[in-house]
């Protein structure tokens, strides 16, 4: 295969035409082709429910971005979400994912997280929830419209 080290061809698949990872460090993309095939539960069944591409908002999983790999992204509106276990309530990880969320942020992106425990208990109403979260991004209410 023609290699090339040119940081525009990062995250093509050759054949393919143009990825959306295009300009990702080839390390990280590896890191998330392989987190795509190594999903926990719960990313398993949010990533089900989002798939499809609910009310017309397309989700990708494991999209990497900024040196870090969200769990979900809709990047029509610049929207990632993270399901946290248990791992992200111990030692500095609060801290970490704090720092994550602010960097992202303001970068432009809007963060949403979720407990694992949430999926696990009702993963089609935390889609439902994310979808229409996005749906709002795209469509954001008009001034002097209510908001629910």
């Amino acid at each position: 295969t023609d290699q090339s080290d040119d940081p525009r061809d990062f995250g093509e698949d050759k054949g393919r035409g143009r990825h959306r990872t295009l300009g990702a460090d080839p390390k990280n993309v590896a890191l998330a082709r392989k987190l795509r095939k190594e999903m926990s539960l719960p990313e398993a069944l949010l990533w089900r429910e989002l798939r499809g591409k609910p009310l017309g908002m397309k989700f990708r999983r494991q999209f990497g971005l900024l040196g870090f790999i969200a769990d979900f992204a809709c990047v029509e509106v610049r929207l990632l979400v993270e399901v946290d276990g248990i791992a992200h309530d111990m030692g500095d990880r609060p801290e970490r994912d704090e720092r994550r969320t602010a960097l992202l942020e303001n970068a432009g992106w809007h963060m949403i997280r979720i407990a694992a425990k949430d999926v696990l208990k009702d993963s089609n109403q935390v889609a439902a929830s994310i979808v229409t979260y996005a749906v709002s991004l795209k469509n954001p209410p008009r001034s002097g419209e209510d908001v629910e």
